[in-house]
């Protein structure tokens, strides 16, 4: 995706010397992940990230509703894939097991793209100021899940049995997150035998599976 600068959005000059114009919007996630590591998440704005990037304000917001909405990536078109995955698995597959493979599925990461990801999970469960957004955002993902337990039970999705499916498996998937997080970086485990549905090439994605399975077992008793 590129953008062109908008009539009376110029770049301000503050961008940094030598750094291409950021024509995408995962080139202006890197740039404010730079600026968030350097000067903290809330004292940095939307004025230093556009200037650091060699845009516009404006152009800034053709890419993100906002700087809280910089973490999260692209959240929308991830949580979109899942909802497809879910609608697509087949009905033989049992509910909790169909929501374990989706889950760990939305989780995966490349290993490359690991680190980043443990920052970008840092900011979205550890920064002060994020938590009201991460709430907003997690209730969409909420969503997802009780609309596939409701499809596949016969209910409505606000119901009692989706909502609270969909809230125990976000429970899970945070607590994964928070492990992980505690954890030192480690190069990514080999999936054991014990975890063949597993294909996150991470530490959180391990943790994610095993906590999901261990889940299910608790749910169907």
């Amino acid at each position: 995706m590129s953008a062109a600068t908008a009539p009376g959005d110029q770049p301000d000059g503050g961008g940094q010397p030598g750094r291409r114009r950021v024509t995408s919007q995962a080139e202006l996630e890197h740039v404010a992940f730079e600026l968030f590591d350097a000067n903290g998440f809330e004292q940095t704005t939307v004025e230093d990230i556009a200037a650091a990037a060699g845009i516009g304000r404006r152009t800034f917001f053709r890419y993100f509703p906002s700087k809280n909405d910089v973490p999260w990536g692209i959240f929308e078109l991830e949580l979109e894939r899942m909802r497809a995955r879910l609608k697509a698995c087949p009905r033989d597959v049992q509910l909790m097991d169909a929501i374990r493979v989706a889950l760990v599925d939305f989780n995966k990461v490349e290993p490359g793209q690991i680190p980043r990801h443990r920052r970008r999970m840092e900011l979205i469960l550890r920064v002060p100021a994020l938590l009201a957004h991460s709430t907003l955002r997690l209730a969409a993902w909420r969503e997802v899940v009780a609309e596939f337990v409701a499809e596949r039970t016969g209910q409505r999705p606000d119901a009692l049995a989706p909502q609270a499916i969909a809230h125990a498996v976000l429970g899970v998937a945070v607590a994964a997150y928070e492990q992980w997080l505690d954890a030192p970086p480690s190069p990514p485990p080999e999936p054991s035998p014990a975890e063949p549905l597993s294909p996150a090439p991470s530490g959180a994605g391990l943790r994610l599976s095993r906590a999901a399975r261990r889940s299910r077992q608790y749910l169907s008793r």
